[in-house]
């Protein structure tokens, strides 16, 4: 086991007093006295943040509560929500159309990957705008598709 000869803080040479004291002993007996001190420091500095920052928090005021404010001239009402009312938006007829008679057509041109373009047109013959003015690969009656 190597047993060091010099300081390693100062250089000063080191005195053997027996085998037991310089079996861990790395520094001179001033450098020693003056590295334990700092370990303590650390410990009472960061005591003292520790109790500040405790400190502040139990005398931080309690935060207000939430409080959700409206205009006197505000539209909405000041009575509990009924939530089977009908909206203000919604209209109890049944649409003209429904979209499960609706007719779906799609472009159909090659695409780069080589497959036929499967974005959904208005009107069969017709091409999406990336493929406007390409042919369909596939014939005008496969590109209607209905829905059920």
């Amino acid at each position: 086991m190597h047993r060091p000869n010099f300081c390693v803080e100062c250089g000063e040479r080191l005195t053997s007093r027996s085998w037991r004291a310089r079996l861990g002993s790395r520094f001179c007996d001033a450098c020693a006295r003056r590295l334990r001190s700092v370990p303590r420091a650390l410990l009472v500095s960061g005591l003292i943040v520790f109790s500040v920052f405790a400190l502040g928090r139990w005398l931080r005021p309690v935060p207000p509560p939430l409080l959700i404010q409206r205009l006197a001239n505000s539209p909405l009402s000041d009575l509990p929500v009924d939530p089977n009312a009908p909206r203000a938006g919604d209209n109890k007829e049944p649409a003209t159309h429904s979209p499960v008679d609706e007719v779906v057509y799609l472009c159909g041109a090659r695409t780069q990957k080589g497959t036929p373009c499967r974005r959904r047109v208005h009107s069969v013959g017709e091409r999406c705008y990336q493929h406007k003015g390409l042919p369909a690969m596939v014939p005008l009656d496969k590109l209607t598709v209905k829905n059920k």
